[in-house]
């Protein structure tokens, strides 16, 4: 593994350590950055066997106001509803549209890395939690190069934007995390009306970033 720079972006990049050439996966982060956790799952997937690359899509700014004791805080139920306003207050830069023009532009720009890569085989899917699930959507809406997109409890886009999905999705939800909950229905709804191929797993008892193992609540 190593860390490289894509678009002026910061990437971690985990791969096999072998000659063979292997998928290329893109794993997007939490709200959090790439941080230890990401850089894990991202050396998990490269233990399997594909060419993973996490590319750091949040403005040096912003991570340095969400902090770990942050994340913490706000994974506390005691402390939540203090954490919650200053993370929204946090996370404005990136609701604006310029921002996600750049991020997507960096996206393609991992979709070449990978494609011209000698240790790749020519696929290349996505793969994020969180911010990133929402970006897994959006890529793949935006890069008819996605082979499969697999969204952690992601925010799907716009109509017009799913109409513009080509590869397969398959979404991942908590049945607590009541937001995305009661809005799937009419995402898929609205795939099965595009004729997308839509796969969902909602996990019982489970709430918003149950994948990430380090979240102490």
């Amino acid at each position: 593994m190593k860390t490289i720079t894509i678009a002026e972006k910061s990437v971690y990049h985990s791969y096999p350590d072998d000659r063979a050439k292997h998928p290329g996966l893109i794993i997007l982060e939490e709200v959090w950055g790439v941080n230890e956790h990401v850089k894990s799952v991202a050396d998990r997937f490269a233990a399997e066997g594909f060419s993973v690359l996490s590319p750091e899509l949040l403005p040096s700014g912003l991570l340095e106001m969400l902090t770990p004791e942050m994340q913490i805080d706000l994974f506390n139920p005691e402390k939540r509803h203090i954490i919650q306003p200053q993370l929204r207050e946090a996370m404005q830069p990136i609701y604006q549209p310029e921002y996600a023009i750049d991020a997507i532009a960096s996206l393609k720009a991992c979709v070449d890395y990978l494609l011209a890569d000698d240790g790749c085989d020519g696929t290349v899917s996505v793969l994020g939690f969180c911010f990133g699930g929402t970006y897994s959507f959006n890529i793949a809406a935006h890069d008819s190069r996605i082979k499969a997109a697999v969204p952690f409890y992601g925010h799907a886009p716009s109509d017009e934007d799913l109409a513009k999905i080509q590869c397969p999705v398959l979404a991942f939800y908590g049945e607590q995390d009541t937001p995305l909950i009661e809005a799937l229905p009419k995402v898929k709804e609205t795939m099965q009306k595009l004729g997308k191929d839509f796969e969902v797993v909602v996990y019982p008892e489970a709430g918003h970033a149950f994948f990430n193992d380090t979240n102490p609540f």
